[in-house]
């Protein structure tokens, strides 16, 4: 909200009468939670679970205006921003957690699960979940794996014998904000490993970690995870999902804009400005600028994108209706000075891009 009102503010500045509507949006990371409930008046209900590094961490999940629906926000108990930049290490961290917040909600009835599965510092295939729930991994010596991607290469024998039971009668509706497979050079360990904390070494162990897992669960469940899309999100959760709970994947920014009516608001709209931290090739996978773009284009309604960074091969998003992707950093400076001046800066950007956009018009009237 707080960049939506930077955003209003800039416009304002270069066209005063302009009817402006704030629509924060996420795309299945952080911050989705906080959406949804904003979105239909829920609520959220706290407990504590483990961390990516098994420590005790306060967390919460949300419960939509519905009273049914529970909203699981992986960030909030498995993600990187729950640990400190050096002890990012992808062999390591566990989801463990998000599988206690899917426990805790299983224990208070519910049955309709959304799970936001982005910024996650995790790369273990959803095992850290599946082992909180009740599923085992054994190695050869018939003993349970430790927790981290570094771990499930170690797998010998899944026994689901005592996998959560009151499971196959819930749906899992999946918002992820990537459609990269399980492996490969595609996948969860070569291209978000390294953001997790993986070393070009670690990404080679995690990705053969990650096949090993996937011949496993093919073996057990017929389920093929190796190419499939989706599977790949959040470090592999999104395949575990895919193989074992009764599922679906829908991409998060199209859940969000689905539950905040954004077709309804689009009506009549001359202009929409998105933005993102840093907008890469990356982005066209399925992120918030492009699922708002997209939902844009469907009512030919342009989209204009704000970032802090642009990086290369962003060329792909000019076909989703976006006419413009812009940077908002007006002068040499530091991150950390970037990002303390993020407001100021997107109010400038706004306004002068708006100013640019608008000319005729603004030209016109006086």
């Amino acid at each position: 909200m707080d960049a939506a009102l930077a955003i209003e503010k800039g416009i304002k500045k270069a066209f005063p009468n302009a009817i402006t509507v704030l629509l924060p949006a996420a795309d299945g990371g952080e911050g989705t939670l906080d959406t949804l409930i904003s979105a239909t008046n829920g609520r959220k209900i706290y407990t504590k679970v483990k961390d990516p590094l098994g420590k005790e961490v306060d967390a919460h999940f949300g419960v939509l205006g519905d009273n049914s629906t529970c909203v699981i926000e992986m960030a909030v108990a498995s993600g990187l921003n729950l640990i400190r930049k050096s002890e990012r290490n992808p062999m390591l961290t566990t989801t463990y957690g998000t599988g206690e917040l899917i426990k805790v909600a299983l224990d208070q009835c519910y049955q309709n699960f959304i799970l936001a599965i982005g910024g996650s510092a995790t790369n273990d295939g959803g095992v850290g979940m599946l082992q909180a729930l009740g599923m085992e991994f054994k190695d050869k010596d018939g003993n349970e794996i430790g927790f981290g991607g570094g771990e499930i290469g170690k797998i010998y024998h899944i026994s689901t014998g005592k996998f959560d039971r009151r499971i196959k009668n819930c749906t899992f509706l999946i918002a992820s904000d990537v459609e990269n497979p399980l492996v490969g050079e595609k996948g969860a360990s070569y291209v978000f490993g390294p953001q997790k904390g993986a070393t070009d070494k670690m990404v080679k162990v995690l990705d053969q970690n990650l096949l090993h897992y996937a011949n496993l669960i093919e073996k057990v469940t017929g389920v093929r995870l190796h190419n499939m899309p989706g599977a790949g999100a959040a470090g592999g959760i999104g395949g575990a999902f895919l193989a074992f709970f009764p599922s679906s994947i829908k991409r998060g920014i199209e859940v969000v804009l689905e539950y905040a009516k954004f077709d309804e608001v689009l009506e009549g709209a001359d202009l929409v400005i998105t933005g993102e931290g840093k907008v890469d090739y990356q982005t066209a996978f399925g992120k918030t600028p492009m699922g708002v773009a997209q939902a844009a284009q469907r009512k030919n309604v342009p989209t204009i994108i704000l970032a802090g960074s642009v990086g290369e091969n962003i060329q792909n998003l000019y076909q989703y209706g976006v006419v413009g992707i812009f940077s908002i950093i007006n002068q040499p400076m530091l991150l950390d000075e970037a990002m303390n001046e993020a407001v100021r800066l997107l109010e400038k950007s706004a306004e002068q891009i708006c100013r640019t956009y608008f000319w005729n018009y603004l030209h016109q009237s006086r």
